[in-house]
């Protein structure tokens, strides 16, 4: 880790999010959206932790880059004092709106998420022991919300089960998940998070599974698709604006995490990188059709794979993407801040 003096820059990080970053929350639940088997976990040092990936998740590299000697707790492990470092309360499926992901069983939404956070504010108050105290201290932590994949992924385009393609324009959708995040970053607020970085949503028509789906040559990602999740990410960036304009003692900045991937995906060789555009663990057309089954093996030269499953970046995708969040390498990475530089304000 980087810090060899200890103490993290930033004395707590809560994580919001889905199965991008999920460390086992799901695990408790009744769902098909569980990632605590192997292959899962094949290359991390705890195994099969339900991280949906073979290795680290990007808040797990984030987390090292900030100092921290451990990964943060995923919330339904959590206890006693592990809450004032922070908690994980992200869960796979989750979305924004509440009925995304409901065909895959459990999950905790991100209104569960942050009613959660709620309760664990009220446990770090009885633990510091007076109010003032504890908004001292979580007005240091930084909160980092990953949410709306699902919201695309497992509602919007799956009309199978959901009605919301029929009923909203792709830009009313956005208004929509826009108007129920930012409910969700008030209540955050005023439960005393003063330091935000919101994750931008990444290009989900070129994941192996929607290539498999929609592509005809098995490499062109799904326009459709990747356009709407980028009219998403413009209106999280204005919010970002929106929000440093008019809360003067919280900072919010924005991590483009479309725009690291799209570079991943332009310059694989520049990472190591062979292949973009298959999983490593999964079945079928661009090993997309069907994710990783228990048990199954995967392929043997991981880091050469940006994608691990179906749907998921691998560790070595995952390095480069938690990296840039943390310093950016290029301009447009993070808008205004990198994590680094919103820990240190």
């Amino acid at each position: 880790m980087n810090m060899a003096m200890g103490e993290p820059i930033a004395p707590c990080y809560f994580i919001f999010g889905d199965s991008l970053v999920d460390s086992g929350n799901n695990n408790q639940l009744t769902t098909v959206a569980r990632a605590d088997y192997f292959p899962y976990g094949i290359d991390f040092q705890f195994g099969p932790t339900g991280r949906f990936c073979n290795g680290k998740t990007t808040v797990d590299v984030i987390t090292e880059l900030l100092g921290f000697d451990d990964y943060i707790t995923p919330y339904s492990q959590a206890r006693g004092e592990d809450i004032l470092r922070g908690a994980n309360y992200a869960s796979a499926a989750a979305g924004i709106r509440e009925e995304t992901g409901r065909q895959l069983g459990a999950r905790i939404t991100f209104a569960g998420q942050v009613a959660n956070h709620v309760n664990a504010v009220s446990q770090v108050v009885n633990i510091l022991g007076d109010e003032n105290e504890a908004a001292n201290h979580l007005s240091k932590c930084i909160y980092s919300i990953g949410l709306g994949s699902n919201d695309y992924l497992n509602n919007y385009f799956m009309p199978t089960f959901y009605s919301t393609g029929n009923q909203y324009s792709p830009d009313s959708f956005a208004n929509d998940l826009i108007n129920r995040y930012t409910q969700q970053l008030r209540i955050m607020y005023n439960n005393g998070a003063r330091k935000f970085a919101l994750i931008g949503i990444g290009a989900i028509g070129c994941s192996p599974n929607e290539l498999a789906q929609n592509s005809r040559d098995g490499t062109t990602c799904d326009e459709r698709i990747n356009s709407a999740n980028r009219i998403f990410n413009s209106k999280l960036v204005a919010l970002v604006d929106h929000f440093n304009q008019n809360t003067p003692d919280a900072k919010f900045t924005y991590i483009n995490a479309y725009g690291i991937f799209q570079d991943m995906v332009s310059n694989p060789y520049r990472y190591g990188f062979r292949v973009t555009n298959a999983g490593c663990c999964g079945v079928g057309r661009n090993n997309g059709q069907i994710t990783c089954l228990p048990g199954q093996a995967p392929c043997l030269n991981r880091d050469e794979f940006v994608f691990w499953d179906a749907f998921h970046p691998g560790e070595a995708a995952n390095i480069v993407i938690g990296g840039r969040s943390f310093r950016r390498q290029a301009a447009s990475d993070a808008h205004p801040y990198d994590i680094e530089q919103l820990a240190m304000l």
